[in-house]
């Protein structure tokens, strides 16, 4: 017997009417709620350290990138690459990053190695454990191509960023922090999800019979997994390090980088409604865990990182149904 799994989010498309408070709160209670329970399932000792490792590591390593594969090579996703979609989302998120990174050096003790890593934090989303299960829910098949194809830019371009400047001052030559960022994409499962995903695309190949199946049933679990697996991980983060840091950059987070976004997309440049809202939605994502991970690979600001993680989260209920809302009468 087919295991019974909740119905895709891809599955919908946007809400209509345009989404009020009460529907956004709709789609969120949902997210928010998952998280909810793996966080109270970690401290009530269900889930172990150990367990919540696991499923993060399968949510990386198999879930979304079969949620990856399955979504592109579906039929009839079909979309338009606009230069003004990349402008808006990056200028947004170059906005940010500049800002966390000039507050940072106004504080006493920060680097500029540090320095990078605050403004990293405030222009990384979390977009695979928040922002896959968020957009595809609020705009279904509709905002699925814009997704996935800023997921495709975003993670090797602000990954390669803020490695490119937080080793500059170790000496090491141009071609070795290029081969060694190479390396590291090439061993992500998400990259190598969406350079699989875009070349079955290319070359119309659709996973069709027992393929289909295996993708389908992997891909069922990956948003439930990545959002029980992000509430289990918050048990670990320590809120009171840096309490004002932390405030500072999940504002700039889950405020400034989407506004920023928000008056590019809508305001200053030309793209179907869509784009602009699921770049929007991207932005107004919390504080990527990538941040945090870049942080310890270092050694240094990782209890900033990780408490702007957990505040940025913890606010993000608030922020994305005021986001949503806004996006609804856009």
């Amino acid at each position: 017997m087919r295991p019974t799994t909740p119905p895709s989010p891809t599955a919908r498309s946007r809400p209509e009417p345009p989404i009020s408070p009460v529907n956004a709160v709709t789609i969120i209670v949902p997210i928010f709620g998952i998280i909810l329970i793996g966080w109270a399932a970690a401290v009530a000792g269900l889930l172990s350290d150990r367990v919540s490792d696991g499923l993060s590591e399968y949510v990386f390593s198999i879930g979304v990138p079969a949620l990856i594969i399955g979504t592109l090579t579906r039929p009839g996703l079909e979309g338009e690459i606009a230069w003004s979609y990349w402008f808006s989302y990056f200028g947004g998120a170059a906005l940010s990053w500049a800002a966390g990174s000039l507050i940072a050096l106004r504080r006493k003790g920060i680097g500029r190695q540090g320095a990078v890593l605050h403004g990293f934090a405030a222009s990384q989303s979390n977009t695979i454990f928040m922002g896959v299960p968020m957009i595809l829910q609020a705009y279904g098949d509709e905002g699925a191509f814009p997704l996935f194809l800023l997921l495709a830019v975003h993670l090797p371009l602000m990954m390669g960023m803020a490695t490119f400047l937080i080793e500059a001052e170790g000496g090491r030559s141009l071609w070795q922090r290029v081969s060694g960022l190479a390396k590291v994409l090439l061993k992500n499962p998400i990259f190598v999800a969406l350079l699989i995903g875009m070349a079955l695309r290319l070359f119309h190949v659709t996973p069709a019979g027992p393929a289909k199946a295996v993708l389908d049933a992997f891909a069922g679990t990956a948003s439930t997994c990545a959002l029980v697996a992000l509430g289990a991980g918050l048990k670990r983060y320590r809120v009171l390090f840096d309490l004002p840091g932390a405030l500072t950059v999940a504002f700039l987070k889950v405020v400034v980088h989407p506004l920023a976004v928000w008056l590019l997309a809508f305001h200053v440049f030309s793209m179907p409604p869509a784009y602009a809202g699921v770049a929007t939605l991207f932005a107004a994502m919390p504080v990527g865990i990538n941040a945090y991970l870049l942080a310890v690979r270092y050694k240094t600001e990782t209890g900033l990182v990780a408490a702007s993680v957990l505040v940025s989260t913890m606010i993000a209920p608030l922020t994305t149904i005021a986001w949503l809302t806004l996006l609804g009468h856009a």
